[in-house]
């Protein structure tokens, strides 16, 4: 029997093609940190050397081929909006100077390993052996992957508190210094007593009207 092109054709069609293995589904990012694999821990470092601490155990990670058992390193971080020079601005701070969390298999490598990082002092946790974190922290301090219509706006964290001394830039107490009484985040304003002609008067300002003294 002798072969047509049109034969040739139908069989190639019940072949699969490329396009049937890309159709394949893509497992999708947990939506909390928690469910990725192995247990977040925290770490314990000197203040201001977190940066530092997280690139030495990263590099040790990978040096001792720890790889499939040291996942991630994470700072918390959180971004703020403070005032500078009267001008709102938004940035990222550390929320908890000196901790730094890391997410991986607990065992005497891997243990081992982190302890002995130059710039780590130890592990968080009660007794000899560190304890995870329970689903509450985890989420509580790294947050779950929400859409873009769910994400928070900045918290605004104030530049100053209750009882500092600040001067006024604006308005009609311009020049005066004054001391915080009361500090309305919602409203952005603040209850600021200045000395007038001798006596302490409360004045409401808002917080682009008032700078650190």
């Amino acid at each position: 029997m002798v072969e047509t092109a049109q034969d040739h054709d139908t069989d190639a069609a019940a072949i699969p093609g490329d396009e049937a293995a890309e159709a394949a589904p893509v497992a999708e990012e947990p939506r909390s940190p928690y469910d990725l694999p192995g247990g977040w821990y925290v770490i314990h470092s000197y203040s201001g050397y977190e940066n530092k601490v997280k690139a030495n155990l990263e590099t040790r990670v990978k040096s001792m081929h720890l790889e499939d058992k040291v996942f991630d390193v994470v700072i918390p971080m959180e971004e703020v909006v403070e005032f500078k020079a009267g001008r709102k601005v938004n940035v990222l701070r550390k929320k908890f100077p000196g901790y730094i969390l890391v997410r991986l298999y607990m065992d005497d490598d891997s243990w081992y390993a982190v302890r002995n990082t130059p710039g780590v002092t130890g592990f968080v946790g009660s007794g000899s052996k560190p304890t995870p974190l329970s689903r509450r922290e985890v989420e509580r301090i790294l947050g779950v992957r929400k859409d873009e219509e769910e994400k928070k706006e900045p918290r605004f964290k104030p530049a100053w508190e209750v009882g500092e001394t600040v001067r006024v830039v604006e308005g009609p107490f311009a020049d005066f210094n004054g001391v915080i009484e009361d500090i309305n985040v919602d409203q952005s304003k603040v209850r600021v007593l200045v000395d007038i002609f001798g006596r302490e008067t409360p004045v409401e300002l808002n917080f682009d009207q008032i700078l650190k003294f």
